[in-house]
């Protein structure tokens, strides 16, 4: 077994329903649902933390840098990130060539874990065990599937991730 961090950065994961606007956004009190997720699974083993609750969509280098820079200084061999959907490939290649021995897993989800039938809790335990046996480097994990970094990417038509 291996120590494993989860660096949360928001996504869909992480959005509940806002019934003034009708839309998804972010708690307005800034916490995340991992801590939950993980003890309903009764995973207590990862330390979680919270780095920014923000649409991927809306990343620049600067939100990847601050990603690379929690990878490079967190103690753990491990790390879980969980991240938007729409531009995790792009992430996932950013860190590729900057985590050096580290396994670093992307995971997300597709519907929020904050309403029924998510698929955040699947993906995350996929991340969770995928970051412990996986050879160092980036990797993505999405709808039961692993992915190296460089071919993550997601299927718009399909609304899953496909290589």
């Amino acid at each position: 077994m291996k120590d494993l961090r989860i660096l949360v950065t928001g996504g869909t994961i992480d959005k509940v329903h806002d019934p003034r606007t009708e839309g998804l956004s972010f708690s307005p009190d800034g916490a995340t649902h991992l801590p939950e997720m993980l003890r309903i699974a009764r995973c207590h083993f990862p330390v979680v933390q919270l780095l920014m609750l923000k649409d991927s969509l809306y990343f620049d280098d600067a939100d990847r840098a601050s990603i690379a820079k929690a990878v490079g200084d967190a103690p753990e061999p491990c790390v879980v990130i969980t991240h938007g959907t729409g531009t995790m490939g792009e992430t996932a290649r950013f860190l590729a060539p900057l985590v050096g021995d580290k396994t670093v897993v992307l995971t997300g989800a597709m519907r929020p874990f904050s309403l029924y039938a998510s698929d955040g809790e699947f993906n995350l335990g996929g991340a969770v065990v995928a970051a412990q046996m996986l050879a160092p480097g980036v990797w993505g994990v999405m709808n039961g599937r692993v992915f190296a970094a460089d071919v993550l990417n997601k299927n718009v038509e399909q609304g899953r991730f496909d290589a």
